[in-house]
């Protein structure tokens, strides 16, 4: 009778440990993102011409091979995959985590895990509420807050930032961003394996550290600067 437990047991691990990869690539695949995202960004202070010019090249890239806009759709396709993939597997961890913990603890022992792991819950689900503003604000439905026009790309990001509210809501939303990467990189590192010595690991959380004050920091750059007046139309 205690061979089927543990079978069953081993395949509930084999199948934790596949979620946590499947979090991992799919994590790996938003970094790549964010950072090719954050180049892009950082293209305002070029001027008008020179961000505009950059958001025109990518629907072009690939051509003739892809249609125009082709490259962006499928890049889409892999976000989107990625995405559903990333959140699915991570509500899967946290429902089986939270139906093994049968007594919960009166006292919790926080001492030891950083503020980026215990925020990456809530941090998860704040990013996945700022994706959906930020597709609707610049790419599905551009939506200006400050009531102006929506076919210039460079335009739309200023008068938007001039809004000292939405620059707001962009910097916590990029702290969130800081946080998950922070964790995140580690966690991704270590579930693929490369955090078996203490030097590997120490590596993995530096790597971790500047890998989110160089995304947060560099997409926040341009917020800042539209609010200051750094940059302008």
């Amino acid at each position: 009778m205690a061979t089927p437990t543990l079978v069953k047991g081993a395949r509930a691990t084999r199948s934790t440990v596949a979620l946590k990869i499947v979090m991992a690539v799919s994590g790996l695949v938003f970094i790549g993102y964010v950072l090719a995202h954050m180049y892009g960004n950082l293209k305002a202070f070029a001027g008008h011409d020179a961000y505009n010019d950059y958001a025109h090249h990518l629907r072009e890239f690939g051509e003739p091979m892809l249609p125009y806009e082709g490259f962006l759709w499928v890049m889409r396709l892999v976000l989107v995959i990625a995405l559903v993939a990333h959140v699915g597997a991570a509500v899967a961890l946290w429902r089986r985590a939270a139906k093994a913990r049968t007594v919960k603890y009166q006292v919790k022992k926080n001492q030891s895990s950083s503020l980026s792991s215990r925020t990456m819950r809530w941090g998860g689900l704040a990013l996945l509420l700022f994706i959906v503003w930020h597709l609707l604000h610049f790419t599905v439905g551009k939506v200006n807050p400050s009531g102006g026009a929506t076919n210039d790309p460079y335009n739309l990001m200023v008068e938007s930032f001039d809004l000292w509210w939405m620059t707001v809501i962009y910097l916590l939303a990029m702290l969130a961003l800081g946080f998950h990467l922070h964790h995140g990189t580690f966690s991704a590192i270590q579930t693929l394996g490369f955090t078996n010595t203490a030097s590997s690991r120490a590596r993995a959380k530096q790597a971790g550290w500047v890998l989110a004050v160089v995304v947060a920091g560099g997409f926040s750059l341009v917020p800042l600067s539209v609010l200051v007046g750094i940059i302008e139309k």
